[in-house]
């Protein structure tokens, strides 16, 4: 833990007034494509400006400029604010949280969407509950049109106060985008920022200390979306490895907010995990041909844990990339013995 300074500090994060009760902000880079759907989702709920700030955050976007499509499809209720430079994506949630107003920040990322009755279903909850410091919903995956292609596990069948979430999300990353979580702004300003040097796990670290301080309250209803596309930062981080390498970090940060009797673990069922997520990357990159991304995920998911399991599931990975060669040398043996054979 000494390796790693500690998270980002709010140089002022003043108070709330009671209204605004939300603070919808909206980050985004390069994301002009769907961010007039997501806008569309939150304005179709917007209960007014006096119980719902909505801003747009542009992290000096180079593909395009949604200025004037937030002045367009937000009608004057949206407003929109370009940061002078690139900030990265986690400086830019820390600075969605410092321009927020509301009690309760929700940062819905700019190609997701929430579903009818996000905001009232959780107001209703969570208005008089100063216990709760967080909150978050089942989600559903949803493709470029919109097309349900699955959605989140449940946490619990009934909504509530998840018990010792702590040792869930410690070990497991079940969250998969901040669009999905509400939290308690003076939280924030109590536990600090996103860690800028996680780039591809700050959201997870942040959740993780979030429940190593505060209870967290979970609605079983699918109540937003997760669009799943190619041009997904996490896409890209996927690529080198960064993003298994992020998350072995997470839990190497995150190891001191363990409690103490299980940290240890909850640390090795950590890293396990993260193995079996980079090898099942690893034979999604292999069907596809990426012998040098299946190859990095299974690098970076060995540096994660060498354990009896995880080199049993190594074992059934190349198996699968066998299988693959395999399927693959025929094909093109078949193909090229077909050619041959058709000649006159």
């Amino acid at each position: 833990m000494d390796a790693y300074p500690p998270p980002p500090q709010f140089a002022s994060l003043a108070a709330p007034a009671p209204e605004p009760f939300w603070s919808v902000m909206i980050p985004t880079y390069n994301r002009a494509t769907y961010l007039e759907r997501t806008l569309a989702s939150v304005l179709a709920q917007d209960p007014g400006p006096q119980k719902m700030q909505i801003e747009v955050v542009d992290d000096a976007s180079t593909s395009d400029d949604p200025g004037p499509l937030v002045r367009r499809a937000g009608g004057g209720r949206v407003a929109f604010f370009r940061q002078p430079h690139r900030l990265g994506t986690s400086a830019n949630y820390n600075s969605c949280v410092e321009r927020s107003v509301g009690q309760w920040v929700h940062i819905l990322n700019s190609d997701d969407l929430v579903l009818p009755g996000f905001y009232e279903r959780l107001r209703g909850t969570l208005e008089g509950r100063n216990d709760v410091g967080a909150a978050f919903c089942r989600h559903a995956y949803v493709d470029v049109n919109e097309k349900q292609l699955g959605t989140s596990d449940f946490e619990s069948l009934t909504a509530g106060i998840i018990p010792d979430f702590i040792d869930r999300i410690g070990v497991a990353q079940t969250i998969c985008s901040p669009s999905v979580m509400v939290v308690r702004r003076s939280v924030y300003g109590d536990l600090g920022g996103f860690r800028k040097d996680l780039p591809c796990a700050g959201d997870w670290e942040m959740w993780i200390r979030i429940a190593a301080h505060y209870p967290v309250w979970y609605e079983p209803e699918i109540l937003a979306a997760w669009r799943e596309h190619s041009r997904q930062s996490s896409v890209a981080f996927a690529k080198l490895g960064q993003d298994i390498a992020d998350m072995r970090r997470c839990v190497e940060i995150s190891r001191s907010w363990f409690p103490s009797d299980r940290a240890d673990d909850m640390s090795r069922r950590a890293r396990e995990y993260l193995s079996f997520w980079a090898f099942d990357n690893a034979e999604s990159a292999f069907a596809e041909a990426e012998l040098t991304v299946a190859f990095r995920q299974v690098y970076e998911g060995l540096k994660c844990s060498t354990s009896l399991r995880v080199m049993k599931g190594l074992r059934g990975v190349f198996f699968s990339m066998a299988r693959g060669v395999l399927r693959g040398t025929y094909a093109r043996g078949k193909s090229l013995f077909t050619r041959g054979t058709s000649r006159p």
